[in-house]
């Protein structure tokens, strides 16, 4: 194993926030489609749970079998006439959020493979 839990951790939020990302953008694609339920990706509460027992080799097993798909979000009622459950400035604000996440998450992984590189005298 080269990388550890906290860079795999780090791969499957990148990985689950650019799931999100297209999510996101279908449900603003979609944002005039009378009667569209959006959809959104959880990946923070799976990538929570799989953290959460402290023991590395079974949050490193969840990891490993980790998969983010779009489900409908049924927390938001319709917030239209037409049914639909779209509000485009909450989905673009959302999908501003997560795009930075994704960013951030990108930016961690490549330190702390600048790191190993460095400690392993490559790329230099």
């Amino acid at each position: 194993m080269l990388f550890d839990t906290t860079q795999l951790a780090l791969e499957r939020a990148v990985s689950g926030a650019a799931q999100r990302n297209t999510a996101l953008a279908s449900n603003l694609a979609n944002a005039n489609t009378p009667g569209y339920q959006r959809v959104d990706v959880d990946f923070h509460s799976a990538l929570a749970s799989a953290l959460s027992s402290g023991d590395a080799v079974q949050a490193r097993s969840s990891l490993d079998a980790m998969a983010f798909q779009p489900q409908p979000d049924l927390s938001v009622g319709a917030t239209r006439a037409d049914g639909s459950t779209m509000d485009v400035e909450a989905e673009s604000a959302k999908l501003s959020a997560n795009a930075l996440e994704q960013q951030a998450a990108v930016q961690v992984a490549k330190a702390r493979i600048a790191i190993l590189q460095s400690a392993i005298g490559v790329g230099r």
